[in-house]
């Protein structure tokens, strides 16, 4: 036995008609999210270069003197070598991050790191640098 089939609705669109919501891209993948909390825990200083010289044996690095004031000159190693001679750097003011715990590369120890960005229209690496000069040592709030 056949049962009548029920005619289409007008106003109840086709399945095929119903638009397909897009697809939600996927997150960036990128860096993990940190809490404020985490964020409080880094010491961003001004420093200032004293000394930089290159790692013969190293593409990328070299080995800074960096002021933090009081006295302290703290060796920092920075992967900045194909961006900058050392001669650029001498008296340069940089922001760096002065707790982070010593690094070993290339022989050498690095106590802390240089703040810099990467210019995403042209891969040229620039120092983050105080607008104006400042006292080596001060607080980066």
């Amino acid at each position: 036995m056949e049962t009548p089939s029920t005619p289409p609705n007008p106003a109840v669109p086709a399945a095929s008609a119903i638009p397909t919501p897009p697809a939600t891209p996927a997150p960036a993948a990128g860096p993990a999210t940190i809490t404020y909390d985490d964020f409080a825990k880094i010491d961003f200083r001004v420093g200032t270069i004293r000394q930089a010289v290159a790692l013969e044996k190293s593409k990328k690095l070299l080995k800074l003197q960096v002021e933090l004031g009081n006295g302290e000159l703290r060796q920092v190693l920075a992967g900045i070598k194909e961006h900058y001679t050392p001669e650029q750097l001498i008296v340069k003011q940089v922001i760096l991050v002065a707790n982070l715990a010593p690094r070993p590369m290339m022989g050498e120890v690095s106590h802390g790191m240089v703040l810099a960005a990467t210019d995403s229209a042209t891969s040229r690496l620039i120092i983050m640098t105080p607008s104006e000069p400042v006292t080596p040592g001060s607080i980066v709030k």
